[in-house]
């Protein structure tokens, strides 16, 4: 059964610029682009649908294709249309953050190469959570693949047209995993512990961490903060890819930091830690610290070559 669905967000939109800062490598089992179309295997109410997304018309005019494909009951629209709008950033708009990087001939440069651009947010907080374990203290690639085996492991998977699709594992699979079958697929001792840990909260309760959302900041830091494992980059990380907080700079984060020297021509002092010379740089761009740490991914991604920048 297939469900089609079309979406009309605000212009510029570009879905390859979006779809490579959500998944980031290429190397990616959860997050499939072939250049045209972005897959994603994900249970919509108990169902596990594949969703393909093609942007069918230029990016300032642009027009989504969603693809619903699935078995059994039929998936509810709004649902679907829920879903994608929050993965993609459809409903968040730039125009006043592009006012603001104008004032900054640096990162009106990055906004500029980056246009159509849309901070994408993972379907929950827990799989940003997830996401923040993987990747704890690791290189993004490795992290990338504790994630691709986990999903392996214990999420669902379908086959269609001879490609096999993973979807992220739901709270309840994770939490019939082993800490020593966690250990098995790479994760160490410590990680192991902390993903069976979250999983079984989510288990019992699987709103607990979405309804941060209503928290201020600093309530939102110190939850996080509090549960096993989770520590202020992992807390910052959940904050801003899986709760939307576009004001959120995850500033430990050593990539980041170098990106943000370079790019902003941010120097290193002496009397600050590096974490707080961030914070105190990028207070000008606030509420907006977030969307600059997706531009400087993007800015990273297309040194790779792994994304086409806009013309300038």
């Amino acid at each position: 059964m297939t469900t089609r669905i079309t979406l009309r967000p605000d212009p510029p939109f570009r879905l390859d610029l979006t779809v490579w800062a959500l998944r980031r490598r290429a190397r990616n089992a959860i997050d499939s682009w072939d250049g045209e179309r972005y897959s994603r295997l994900f249970e919509i109410d108990g169902v596990p649908a594949l969703i393909v997304s093609s942007q069918i018309s230029p990016p300032n005019n642009p027009e989504l294709e969603i693809l619903c494909i699935h078995r059994g009951r039929r998936v509810a629209v709004n649902r679907l249309t829920e879903f994608v709008r929050r993965l993609l950033g459809l409903d968040v708009s730039l125009a006043d953050f592009y006012k603001l990087a104008a004032t900054n001939a640096r990162l009106e440069a990055l906004a500029r190469r980056f246009a159509g651009f849309r901070p994408p947010r993972f379907p929950t907080a827990f799989e940003a959570a997830v996401n923040a374990v993987c990747c704890q203290q690791l290189s993004l690639e490795v992290g990338l693949e504790l994630l691709n085996r986990l999903a392996a492991a214990a999420g669902a998977r379908r086959t269609y047209d001879g490609t096999t699709f993973f979807a992220f594992p739901q709270p309840r699979d994770i939490a019939r995993l082993s800490e020593e079958r966690l250990r098995d697929l790479g994760f160490s001792r410590q990680k192991a512990a902390t993903l069976s840990a979250l999983a079984t909260i989510l288990s019992a309760d699987e709103s607990f961490l979405e309804r941060l959302a209503d928290l201020d900041q600093d309530s939102v830091r110190t939850q996080l903060v509090g549960l096993k494992g989770i520590g202020r980059w992992s807390a910052e990380y959940i904050m801003l890819r899986g709760l939307g907080r576009l004001d959120v700079f995850p500033a430990d984060d050593i990539a980041a930091q170098k990106n943000l020297r370079r790019w902003l021509a941010i120097g290193s002092g002496v009397s600050q830690s590096a974490y707080e010379r961030i914070h105190r740089a990028l207070r000008k761009w606030c509420p907006y610290q977030g969307l600059v740490y997706f531009h400087l991914l993007l800015a990273g991604l297309a040194e790779r070559g792994l994304l086409e920048p806009s013309a300038q």
